[in-house]
């Protein structure tokens, strides 16, 4: 097995951390997981981190042990996972949200959603665009929706970059975390139970990257998180807006494939250019 160095943390115990970052993992991807926690424990502020992972993940534990995290025993679903770590926050815990295991933070990017967020007290959330990369980490394409994403998420594409957002816990305990009978469209739903509570503010620079790869949730199973998103949708929309849902849920459909193929296109071709070189 190979063997990570002891991660020393940056800050003294004696500074508590405002953000908590919750990763849920099954604990097959130690690489990528100590990539995730290397750009956690290189942000700019104090950081703490809860992992939640099978025991007989033994490696991934350790791992994430020598990172300092907090470790918890994986509830058994993503969903149920994100809420058992979010509920360890603390009263010092202002800020959370959660990263999959092969997931990125740019640097400095956890700052950045905090001065935003200080700045605009009135908002629940801070995001910030998303680099997507491919499983060497080479970029394929940048989700860059600004102030757009907010606009069109009752009844558009889901703009907001999971990875890159930064919630106020209060709001977040407010909604009551993520739906744990979901199992693609968790995020969005979160999404629009938070909108009612007060504004997103999008922040001007990349703040996370998204690792795109043939076993990431959204990518093998598109067309059940599509589904998945539509029917949440209609959750939220007025009598009026049920009966004109036609207009738009098709062609958003057909934009998100479309969307979708291009970034496989992309992803593949520098597969293949890698290969032949």
């Amino acid at each position: 097995m190979k063997a990570y160095p002891q991660r020393a943390l940056r800050y003294s115990s004696h500074v508590a951390s405002e953000v908590l970052i919750v990763i849920p993992t099954l604990g097959q991807r130690v690489k990528y997981l100590h990539e995730t926690l290397e750009s956690i424990r290189s942000q700019s502020v104090p950081v703490d981190i809860a992992v939640i992972i099978p025991g007989e993940a033994t490696r991934a534990r350790a791992l994430a042990q020598d990172f300092g995290a907090q470790v918890l025993e994986d509830p058994g679903s993503l969903p149920k996972a994100i809420n058992r770590g979010v509920a360890s926050a603390q009263p010092h815990h202002k800020y959370v949200n959660w990263l999959g295991d092969d997931d990125l933070l740019t640097p400095n990017s956890l700052r950045t959603c905090i001065q935003a967020l200080k700045r605009n007290p009135q908002s629940v959330l801070a995001y910030g665009a998303c680099r997507y990369v491919d499983t060497e980490g080479k970029e394929l394409w940048v989700s860059r929706a600004g102030k757009w994403a907010d606009r069109i998420l009752a009844w558009g594409p889901d703009l907001i970059p999971q990875p890159g957002m930064l919630i106020k816990t209060q709001s977040w305990q407010q909604v009551g975390g993520v739906d744990e009978t979901l199992s693609h469209a968790f995020d969005l739903d979160l999404l629009l139970k938070l909108r009612p509570l007060g504004a997103f503010t999008p922040v001007d620079s990349i703040v996370s990257c998204f690792r795109w790869h043939p076993d990431s949730l959204t990518v093998s199973d598109r067309s059940k998180s599509l589904d998945e998103s539509e029917a949440i949708k209609r959750r939220y929309l007025s009598p009026t807006q049920q009966k004109l849902k036609w207009v738009w849920e098709n062609p958003v459909r057909v934009a998100t494939r479309i969307a979708a193929r291009r970034l496989n296109n992309r992803a593949y071709r520098l597969s293949a250019a890698k290969s032949a070189g």
